[in-house]
Protein backbone atom coordinates (compact mmCIF):
# COMPACT_ATOMS: atom_id res chain seq x y z
CA UNK A 1 0.00 0.00 0.00
CA UNK A 2 1.26 3.46 -0.86
CA UNK A 3 0.95 5.72 2.17
CA UNK A 4 0.69 9.47 2.36
CA UNK A 5 4.18 9.49 3.84
CA UNK A 6 5.62 7.59 0.89
CA UNK A 7 3.81 9.89 -1.54
CA UNK A 8 5.33 12.87 0.24
CA UNK A 9 8.76 11.27 -0.13
CA UNK A 10 8.14 10.86 -3.86
CA UNK A 11 7.13 14.51 -4.15
CA UNK A 12 10.24 15.60 -2.30
CA UNK A 13 12.78 13.26 -3.90
CA UNK A 14 11.48 11.74 -7.14
CA UNK A 15 12.41 14.72 -9.27
CA UNK A 16 15.82 14.45 -10.86
CA UNK A 17 17.86 17.60 -10.31
CA UNK A 18 18.18 19.02 -13.81
CA UNK A 19 18.89 22.68 -14.40
CA UNK A 20 16.30 24.43 -16.54
CA UNK A 21 17.81 26.08 -19.57
CA UNK A 22 16.78 27.03 -23.10
CA UNK A 23 16.99 24.12 -25.51
CA UNK A 24 17.42 24.52 -29.23
CA UNK A 25 14.11 24.80 -31.10
CA UNK A 26 13.25 25.57 -34.67
CA UNK A 27 12.73 29.09 -35.89
CA UNK A 28 10.96 30.80 -32.98
CA UNK A 29 11.70 33.04 -30.02
CA UNK A 30 9.02 31.93 -27.52
CA UNK A 31 9.40 29.28 -24.85
CA UNK A 32 7.48 26.34 -23.41
CA UNK A 33 8.07 23.88 -20.55
CA UNK A 34 8.64 20.11 -20.84
CA UNK A 35 9.22 17.36 -18.27
CA UNK A 36 9.81 13.64 -18.72
CA UNK A 37 9.02 10.63 -16.50
CA UNK A 38 10.65 7.18 -16.66
CA UNK A 39 7.55 4.97 -16.49
CA UNK A 40 8.77 1.67 -18.01
CA UNK A 41 8.88 -0.83 -15.10
CA UNK A 42 11.38 -3.34 -16.48
CA UNK A 43 13.61 -0.88 -18.34
CA UNK A 44 17.10 0.05 -17.15
CA UNK A 45 18.00 3.61 -16.21
CA UNK A 46 17.75 5.97 -19.15
CA UNK A 47 19.32 9.08 -20.63
CA UNK A 48 17.04 11.73 -22.14
CA UNK A 49 17.83 14.28 -24.82
CA UNK A 50 15.79 17.11 -26.31
CA UNK A 51 16.66 18.40 -29.79
CA UNK A 52 19.96 16.56 -29.59
CA UNK A 53 20.97 18.09 -26.25
CA UNK A 54 21.29 15.83 -23.20
CA UNK A 55 18.96 17.00 -20.42
CA UNK A 56 19.04 14.07 -17.98
CA UNK A 57 21.32 11.08 -17.42
CA UNK A 58 20.95 7.78 -15.59
CA UNK A 59 17.27 8.36 -14.74
CA UNK A 60 15.75 5.46 -12.73
CA UNK A 61 12.23 4.12 -12.97
CA UNK A 62 9.52 6.28 -11.33
CA UNK A 63 11.68 9.41 -11.60
CA UNK A 64 10.77 12.62 -13.44
CA UNK A 65 12.74 15.63 -14.52
CA UNK A 66 11.62 19.04 -13.39
CA UNK A 67 10.04 21.24 -16.03
CA UNK A 68 12.67 22.27 -18.57
CA UNK A 69 12.43 25.43 -20.61
CA UNK A 70 12.36 24.76 -24.36
CA UNK A 71 11.96 27.00 -27.37
CA UNK A 72 8.66 26.65 -29.16
CA UNK A 73 8.53 24.93 -32.52
CA UNK A 74 9.50 21.43 -33.61
CA UNK A 75 10.84 19.49 -30.62
CA UNK A 76 12.41 16.01 -30.59
CA UNK A 77 12.58 13.88 -27.43
CA UNK A 78 14.85 10.82 -27.44
CA UNK A 79 15.26 8.18 -24.73
CA UNK A 80 18.34 5.93 -24.53
CA UNK A 81 19.30 3.12 -22.19
CA UNK A 82 21.96 4.80 -20.06
CA UNK A 83 25.36 4.88 -21.71
CA UNK A 84 24.12 3.85 -25.16
CA UNK A 85 23.60 5.82 -28.35
CA UNK A 86 20.61 3.96 -29.84
CA UNK A 87 17.30 5.58 -28.95
CA UNK A 88 14.50 3.28 -27.81
CA UNK A 89 12.01 6.14 -28.13
CA UNK A 90 12.07 9.03 -30.58
CA UNK A 91 9.12 11.40 -30.32
CA UNK A 92 8.56 14.72 -32.10
CA UNK A 93 5.95 17.36 -31.37
CA UNK A 94 5.41 21.06 -31.95
CA UNK A 95 5.83 23.13 -28.79
CA UNK A 96 3.73 26.25 -28.37
CA UNK A 97 4.87 29.37 -26.53
CA UNK A 98 3.91 29.37 -22.81
CA UNK A 99 2.56 25.81 -22.93
CA UNK A 100 3.50 22.94 -20.59
CA UNK A 101 3.99 19.28 -21.55
CA UNK A 102 4.56 15.93 -19.83
CA UNK A 103 6.27 13.01 -21.62
CA UNK A 104 6.30 9.43 -20.33
CA UNK A 105 8.58 6.62 -21.45
CA UNK A 106 5.88 4.05 -20.71
CA UNK A 107 4.90 0.37 -20.85
CA UNK A 108 7.17 -2.65 -20.57
CA UNK A 109 10.39 -2.82 -22.58
CA UNK A 110 8.92 -5.22 -25.15
CA UNK A 111 6.17 -2.70 -25.88
CA UNK A 112 7.81 0.54 -24.76
CA UNK A 113 5.97 3.60 -26.03
CA UNK A 114 5.80 7.36 -25.76
CA UNK A 115 2.90 8.91 -23.88
CA UNK A 116 2.54 12.65 -24.32
CA UNK A 117 0.21 15.07 -22.55
CA UNK A 118 -0.42 18.80 -22.76
CA UNK A 119 -0.61 20.21 -19.24
CA UNK A 120 -2.98 22.88 -17.99
CA UNK A 121 -1.17 24.85 -15.31
CA UNK A 122 -3.66 27.69 -15.13
CA UNK A 123 -4.78 28.68 -11.63
CA UNK A 124 -7.69 26.55 -10.30
CA UNK A 125 -10.97 28.20 -9.31
CA UNK A 126 -10.83 30.08 -6.00
CA UNK A 127 -10.58 27.67 -3.07
CA UNK A 128 -9.97 24.64 -5.31
CA UNK A 129 -7.05 22.50 -6.45
CA UNK A 130 -6.77 20.63 -9.76
CA UNK A 131 -5.79 16.95 -9.98
CA UNK A 132 -5.08 14.96 -13.14
CA UNK A 133 -4.78 11.16 -13.07
CA UNK A 134 -2.76 9.21 -15.66
CA UNK A 135 -3.03 5.42 -15.97
CA UNK A 136 0.56 4.33 -16.57
CA UNK A 137 0.37 0.77 -15.17
CA UNK A 138 -0.08 -1.68 -18.08
CA UNK A 139 -0.28 -4.77 -15.84
CA UNK A 140 -3.33 -3.40 -14.04
CA UNK A 141 -5.58 -3.52 -17.10
CA UNK A 142 -8.59 -1.20 -17.08
CA UNK A 143 -9.24 0.36 -13.67
CA UNK A 144 -11.79 2.25 -11.61
CA UNK A 145 -10.57 5.28 -9.66
CA UNK A 146 -12.12 6.51 -6.42
CA UNK A 147 -11.43 9.94 -4.95
CA UNK A 148 -12.97 10.14 -1.48
CA UNK A 149 -12.55 11.64 1.93
CA UNK A 150 -9.79 9.76 3.81
CA UNK A 151 -11.09 6.42 5.11
CA UNK A 152 -14.48 6.72 3.44
CA UNK A 153 -16.18 3.73 1.81
CA UNK A 154 -15.38 3.38 -1.88
CA UNK A 155 -18.94 3.92 -3.09
CA UNK A 156 -19.31 4.79 -6.76
CA UNK A 157 -16.11 5.24 -8.81
CA UNK A 158 -15.11 8.81 -9.65
CA UNK A 159 -13.82 7.44 -12.96
CA UNK A 160 -14.79 4.05 -14.40
CA UNK A 161 -13.11 1.62 -16.79
CA UNK A 162 -10.01 3.77 -17.35
CA UNK A 163 -7.67 2.20 -19.91
CA UNK A 164 -3.89 2.14 -19.80
CA UNK A 165 -2.37 5.36 -21.22
CA UNK A 166 -5.55 7.35 -20.57
CA UNK A 167 -5.69 10.65 -18.69
CA UNK A 168 -8.59 11.89 -16.60
CA UNK A 169 -8.09 15.48 -17.58
CA UNK A 170 -8.04 17.97 -14.70
CA UNK A 171 -10.54 17.50 -11.89
CA UNK A 172 -11.26 20.55 -9.70
CA UNK A 173 -12.05 19.87 -6.05
CA UNK A 174 -12.22 22.04 -2.91
CA UNK A 175 -8.89 22.22 -1.07
CA UNK A 176 -8.61 19.65 1.70
CA UNK A 177 -7.66 16.04 2.41
CA UNK A 178 -8.51 13.19 0.04
CA UNK A 179 -7.70 9.55 -0.55
CA UNK A 180 -7.22 8.15 -4.06
CA UNK A 181 -7.78 4.42 -4.51
CA UNK A 182 -7.54 2.38 -7.70
CA UNK A 183 -9.12 -1.02 -8.35
CA UNK A 184 -9.33 -3.32 -11.37
CA UNK A 185 -12.54 -2.39 -13.17
CA UNK A 186 -15.65 -3.92 -11.67
CA UNK A 187 -13.96 -4.97 -8.42
CA UNK A 188 -13.31 -3.35 -5.08
CA UNK A 189 -9.85 -4.88 -4.73
CA UNK A 190 -7.63 -1.87 -4.07
CA UNK A 191 -4.27 -2.12 -5.84
CA UNK A 192 -3.16 1.47 -5.22
CA UNK A 193 -4.05 3.49 -2.14
CA UNK A 194 -2.45 6.88 -1.59
CA UNK A 195 -3.62 7.19 1.98
CA UNK A 196 -4.61 10.70 3.07
CA UNK A 197 -3.29 13.48 0.84
CA UNK A 198 -3.79 17.15 1.59
CA UNK A 199 -4.12 19.63 -1.27
CA UNK A 200 -3.99 23.40 -0.83
CA UNK A 201 -6.03 25.92 -2.79
CA UNK A 202 -4.28 26.88 -6.01
CA UNK A 203 -2.26 23.69 -6.37
CA UNK A 204 -2.20 21.62 -9.57
CA UNK A 205 -1.00 18.02 -9.36
CA UNK A 206 -0.63 15.04 -11.69
CA UNK A 207 -0.78 11.53 -10.19
CA UNK A 208 0.57 8.66 -12.30
CA UNK A 209 -0.25 5.01 -11.55
CA UNK A 210 2.73 2.76 -12.30
CA UNK A 211 3.54 -0.95 -12.36
CA UNK A 212 5.62 -2.64 -9.66
CA UNK A 213 9.36 -2.51 -10.28
CA UNK A 214 10.27 -5.58 -12.36
CA UNK A 215 6.80 -6.98 -11.61
CA UNK A 216 7.56 -7.50 -7.92
CA UNK A 217 5.98 -5.67 -5.00
CA UNK A 218 2.99 -3.33 -5.01
CA UNK A 219 1.76 -1.05 -7.76
CA UNK A 220 3.08 2.48 -7.39
CA UNK A 221 1.75 6.03 -7.49
CA UNK A 222 3.90 9.06 -8.30
CA UNK A 223 2.54 12.56 -7.66
CA UNK A 224 4.06 15.34 -9.76
CA UNK A 225 3.98 19.01 -8.81
CA UNK A 226 2.53 20.98 -11.72
CA UNK A 227 1.82 24.34 -10.06
CA UNK A 228 2.40 25.73 -6.54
Amino acid sequence: MITSKSISIWIATAFLSVSAFSLIGCGSSGSAQLRALHASPDAPNVDISVNGTSVAKDVPYETATSYLKIKDGKTQIQVFPTGTTTAVLDYTFTATNKSYYTFLAANKVASIQSLFFTDNNSTPPAGDFNLRLIHGAPSAGNVDIYITAPGAALGTPTLSNVAFAASSGYLSEPAGSYEVRITPTGTQTVVIDTGSLTFAAGQVRTAVALDPVNETGPFQAVVLDDLN
